[in-house]
């Protein structure tokens, strides 16, 4: 009967020659050391992969190296482990990289895992007993503390019965990872099979995929295909994260495809060479890293030289925490929450480890004023989906953000950030803004707040004016402009602003004239009335008022703003007064005749042609007449 697949994948860990690829051989009865080099030297070079059956469901299992010159393979193989085996052999005890790994896993976040005492064959009673009681001294305080330690013999099979229940249980405790999220696979390996064309095989982080879907190959930024998918060595539809998989695309060249690579959902992803992490320091008595140090950053399968920059101080000591930068010498693809692994140069040995907070596009100003309480904040946020969202929309580049890049930054489903984005529309903490967008509460706050003291500036430095104009509130306040024209439609419709002759303004606000500018208001505004259908030109109105220029064109603005002048045309005002007076005439005589000739509509006003057509064409723009040929007919509503 067929086992079913769970999407829990198992990997060993521990110190060589401790019998892990032995192990697997008589769990799974599969050869996971592939290489020429690893049978003729009996030492395991590169990841191993194998399916195995246990109670009845079918996990994954990475084999990983031993030896200290491949930390970095092992590394890259327990990315993607749900829980280990950690390795340790009777007759050696505990050895040198035993504690590598096992400060490795715990960087990582594994949190389940069993001990395999193997090679107990090689070893007496008394000699089992005092290695087991040294590995629960190295356990306590870690992860595997209290975990089950397993004797078996890979030779005679001694304790295999024990340790298959062992194992048994530790798949029961572990609960598989979510397959909800967004496609992302570190790309383990790529290979060309003749008839099939390339293969790119690894253990998906996040989400799942399907034949036929579509991903992209990064840092590349290569499009592709999924023609055929093997999970746990067998064929399927649909590969999930934590399943050991390969990927089967055609029309990809295998050459251009390394380990340290992913495969993600088209446009979800870019390669950044900033990092901004959480960042802990082993407990290794005298270890040290001075900022700017020069190390070897690990994440997913990829390992890429770097240096490291705290936010606070010069130097990172043993045992201490700190939020970092990290700058990679090679762009890598990774997300929030993400763990990785740091390894010093010189001598080459694990000193840290963490989670990355988010993937940048440039470096963050150490010095900046609030930025390290921003960093602090990020790194809580990440921890919870609605959270992160909230702070991506708090925090957008600009005002606002769309969904599109709200997505692109948390890295949350588009269905799954749709349902948090209504939560917290539904809450008030957001809202939705002109252009698709969503606001915080606390962003739009202070745009309102932006808003009123920009009107307020402009009243105290222009107090003859009624208000002003969109535009320039754009201008003062660099709020784009759909954005500005929706805050301001609100603030107007809960009475924050006025809107008066097509001004902004204070509600409270009053324009106020000197003696001298209230006289020469007058003067204009009585000679536009004078003029009614001859109204004078601007360069002549001074003159025509008996007023300074300054003044005239001081009066003529406030006119303007107040809706005692009209604009006809460029460089052409009539009173208010008298264009109420020719809308009177025109609908009058329209609906007693029927219609006017264009012609004729200078002598209803008693004026000449170069007042009554342009007059004429703004009754056509405001909507009152509609000109057929050379004749007005009054426009139906």
């Amino acid at each position: 009967m067929a086992a079913n697949q769970i999407n829990v994948t198992l990997g060993t860990a521990g110190h060589i020659d401790h019998g892990k690829t032995a192990l697997i051989r008589l769990l799974t009865g599969c050869e996971t050391d592939r290489l020429k080099e690893e049978k003729e030297r009996g030492m395991s070079i590169e990841l191993g992969f194998a399916p195995c059956q246990i109670a009845g469901v079918e996990i994954g299992i990475v084999d990983v190296p031993g030896h200290e010159n491949f930390v970095k393979t092992m590394v890259a193989g327990a990315t993607g482990i749900d829980g280990v085996i950690l390795v340790i052999a009777a007759d050696d005890g505990i050895m040198p990289q035993t504690l590598e790994h096992l400060q490795i896993l715990t960087l990582l976040g594994i949190e389940h895992g069993v001990v395999a005492l193997t090679k107990i064959d090689r070893a007496n009673t008394e000699r089992r007993e005092r290695v087991r009681a040294d590995i629960e001294n190295l356990l306590l305080g870690t992860f595997l503390e209290g975990a089950p330690i397993l004797p078996i013999s890979n030779i005679t099979g001694e304790g295999f019965d024990g340790f298959y229940y062992g194992l048994t249980d530790l798949i029961h405790s572990i609960t598989p990872k979510r397959t909800d999220g967004l496609f992302r696979m570190p790309v383990e390996r790529a290979f060309s099979v003749k008839g099939y064309g390339t293969v790119v095989s690894g253990i998906p982080v996040s989400g799942s995929a399907k034949v036929g879907d579509e991903l992209e190959l990064l840092p590349q930024r290569i499009m592709g295909r999924i023609r055929g998918i093997e999970a746990y060595g067998k064929t399927s539809d649909t590969v999930m994260a934590g399943q050991c998989a390969a990927l089967q695309f055609r029309h990809w060249d295998h050459n251009v495809i390394e380990r340290g690579n992913s495969l993600a959902v088209p446009g979800t992803f870019a390669p950044q060479e900033w990092l901004l992490v959480q960042f802990r320091m082993l407990s290794t008595a005298g270890l040290a890293l001075d900022s700017g140090a020069r190390v070897k950053f690990h994440t997913g399968t990829c390992d890429v030289l770097a240096r490291v920059y705290p936010l606070e101080g010069l130097r990172m000591e043993a045992g201490g925490e700190y939020a970092a930068q990290i700058h990679v010498d090679a762009p890598v693809v990774v997300a929030p929450r993400d763990r990785f692994v740091m390894r010093a140069l010189s001598p080459v040995t694990t000193v840290g480890g963490g989670i990355v907070v988010e993937a940048m596009p440039k470096r963050l100003k150490r010095n900046r004023p609030g930025v390290r309480e921003e960093v602090a904040e990020r790194a809580k946020a990440i921890l919870d989906e609605k959270a992160f969202a909230e702070y991506a929309v708090r925090n957008a580049e600009g005002a606002a953000a769309t969904q599109d890049e709200i997505a692109f930054r948390t890295k949350i489903p588009s269905k799954r950030l749709e349902t948090i984005l209504a939560e917290l529309a539904a809450q008030g903490t957001i809202s939705r803004v002109p252009g698709g967008q969503f606001m915080h509460r606390q962003r739009a706050s202070q745009l309102e707040a932006a808003i009123l003291a920009a009107l307020d500036a402009f009243h105290r430095e222009e107090p003859a004016s009624v208000g002003i104009t969109a535009e320039s509130l754009h201008e003062m306040t660099a709020i784009e402009k759909d954005l500005l024209t929706g805050f301001l439609d609100r603030m107007k419709a809960a009475g924050a602003v006025a809107l008066r002759n097509g001004l902004y303004a204070l509600p409270s606000h009053r324009a106020a004239m000197s003696d001298a500018a209230q006289e020469a208001a007058v003067r204009v505004e009585a000679l536009f009335k004078t003029r009614a259908f001859a109204p004078p030109e601007v360069g002549d109105m001074a003159a025509a008022a008996g007023v300074q220029p300054k003044a005239a064109e001081t009066a003529m603005k406030t006119l303007i703003e107040h809706g005692a002048l009209i604009k006809i045309a460029p460089d052409m005002y009539f009173h208010k007064s008298a264009v109420e007076l020719a809308r009177e005439r025109i609908t009058k005589h329209i609906e007693e005749k029927g219609s006017l000739p264009s012609v004729d509509f200078k002598y209803l006003i008693n004026t000449t042609r170069k007042y009554a057509i342009p007059l004429l064409d703004y009754f056509d723009k405001i909507g009152v007449t509609l000109r057929i040929g050379n004749t007005r007919y009054l426009k139906k509503r």
